[in-house]
């Protein structure tokens, strides 16, 4: 089988450094794919750079609060993912992709080319025409057509498809430039984003390598201001330096979900269902997510195991995730840098520091936009079609705090095993994770042979030693791991893995009676 990926641009531009951020799970997604390292061998900035986000009243002035460890990054072994967060540019991000698909036998990227319609209904397969730089153009046919092409996505309009939500009243002003002295010129820690929190100049400055080229991003500009980026950035460092403007991007953070992830065979991904504003850095890790969800589901389909539910199971689960992650987001752009401005901050004064120390705690609420575990691994699919609902209680969704769980629906919580991450040891398909104490291990190794046999859904088995990891809930003898890692059922009954994995697949219901009649698919342990 082999993708296609139709691409407008020849070459990445780094004048628009957007989506700093690839969280904990994103690097996890592109560890499956042999990318996470790459990335990191590209990244500028590694954690020994800096782990934490500090507000201060100026780059020569007074630190304020300091939130450590933010967006998961972390020097040494990552306890709850096989890879922390990277501190790294979208053009980087986007270029070890492009390198990566270059090195596929099962994709290729053509670019220098565009879709100008695409031609979808029910009962054939979907097409697209495609048109060159010389203005010739044909239709391709394909059996799967995915629209990952951004907030003014083509393929979502030509489906109707509209989107639903709003936008900030304010817009937001990016630039990036080189300074040659602003490193020296820096009173505080290294940090990896530094909000400034003047009234002349409230908004976020941060490096984007170890030389001299640096970004801002301005927040609340209104509509007719004609900020000067020089004077910025001397008014957020406190003090003259010199300043080569490279780029400036002018911005309106929006909150946007479309209505419908797709039909026809053609499914929205990222930016194309979705808008969230930047706070937390959510955006870009939410797209992969989505394409996590979605690649393998197509790849099923394809070979020819999935049912006929599995597809329709991505809208289902994505759209609320996205729901949330907006919500979340615009709840962080309802507390920007200018809001929290102060004129005596920098005072040197009784005045200012007990200004600096009634803002530590009013700095609390941002916690979340930086310390958001409960938002980057608690994520569920509840009430999905494909995930067997034990019946147990849902963990509540909470944006900081992160409760391991292995409630079906929910993402499988990570040990390492010695050396070993448990994510690698569990294979690319299904896994069947089973307690190497069950007395019925050989049972459940017979149901995995029977369901592989019969079905061609590629599914192993893995006995683990739980009692060698207490920190995780596992409360059943065996779990069903999902290839996005995602739990599709646990259970004590070797006969109920057929099923399960019947259901995980999309070739049953998730509510069938056969399902509600088994016997002990959670015992509680």
């Amino acid at each position: 089988m082999q993708s296609l990926v139709i691409e407008p641009r020849d070459a990445v531009d780094h004048t628009r450094p957007k989506a700093k951020t690839t969280n904990a799970r994103t690097m996890s997604h592109l560890r499956r794919l042999g990318l996470a390292a790459p990335l990191r061998s590209a990244a500028p900035l590694t954690a020994d750079y800096s782990e934490d986000v500090i507000f201060c009243s100026s780059l020569t002035g007074h630190e304020l609060a300091r939130f450590r460890n933010a967006f998961q990054l972390a020097r040494g072994r990552y306890e709850l993912q096989p890879e922390c967060g990277q501190q790294v540019s979208q053009p980087i991000v986007e270029e070890v992709l492009r390198a990566g698909v270059d090195a596929s036998p099962l994709a290729e990227l053509a670019t220098t080319l565009r879709v100008e319609r695409i031609d979808a209904a029910p009962g054939r397969r979907p097409r697209a025409l495609v048109v060159d730089e010389d203005g010739a153009s044909r239709w391709v046919e394909c059996e799967h057509l995915v629209g990952a092409d951004g907030g003014s996505s083509l393929a979502r309009h030509e489906l109707g498809i509209a989107m639903e939500g709003g936008s900030a009243a304010k817009s937001n002003f990016n630039f990036l430039f080189r300074s040659e002295r602003l490193a020296e010129a820096i009173a505080l820690e290294p940090a990896v984003q530094y909000w400034v929190l003047r009234p002349s100049a409230a908004g976020m400055i941060g490096r984007m390598d170890l030389e001299s080229t640096w970004w801002v991003i301005i927040q609340n500009i209104e509509p007719d201001a004609h900020p000067d980026p020089a004077a910025l950035v001397t008014e957020l460092v406190g003090t003259d330096v010199d300043i080569e403007v490279i780029a400036t991007d002018r911005w309106t953070a929006r909150m946007l979900l479309a209505a419908s992830y797709g039909r026809d065979g053609v499914y929205l991904v990222g930016d194309s269902a979705h808008l969230n504003p930047p706070w937390g850095g959510h955006g870009f890790n939410t797209c992969v997510g989505d394409a996590a969800n979605l690649s393998w589901k197509l790849a099923a389909s394809l070979a020819g195991w999935a049912g006929e539910g599995l597809l329709a199971s991505y809208e289902h689960e994505r759209r609320p995730i996205a729901a949330r992650t907006i919500a979340d987001a615009a709840s962080n752009g309802r507390s920007l840098a200018s809001d929290f401005a102060h004129s005596v901050l920098d005072d040197d004064t009784d005045a200012g520091a007990e200004a600096r120390r009634l803002m530590a705690q009013d700095l609390e609420v941002k916690r979340s936009e930086f310390s958001s575990l409960g938002l980057v691994l608690g994520y569920q699919y509840p009430g999905s079609p494909i995930v067997v609902d034990d019946g147990s209680e849902q963990i509540p969704e909470h944006p900081i705090h992160y409760t391991p769980s292995t409630r079906p629906g929910s993402l499988l919580p990570h040990v390492w095993v010695g050396e070993e991450s448990l994510y690698d040891a569990i294979g690319q398909w299904f896994t069947l994770l089973v307690d190497a104490a069950e007395p019925r291990l050989a049972e459940f190794a017979q149901a995995v042979d029977a369901v592989r046999g019969q079905t061609g859904v590629p599914l192993t088995l893995l006995p683990l030693d739980f009692s060698a990891h207490p920190e995780i809930p596992w409360q059943a003898a065996a779990i069903l791991v999902r290839p996005d890692q995602h739990v599709a059922w646990r259970g004590d009954e070797p006969a109920a893995v057929a099923e399960a994995v019947a259901v995980a697949v999309g070739r049953a219901s998730a509510a069938s009676d056969t399902l509600d009649e088994l016997e002990g698919t959670h015992r509680g342990r």
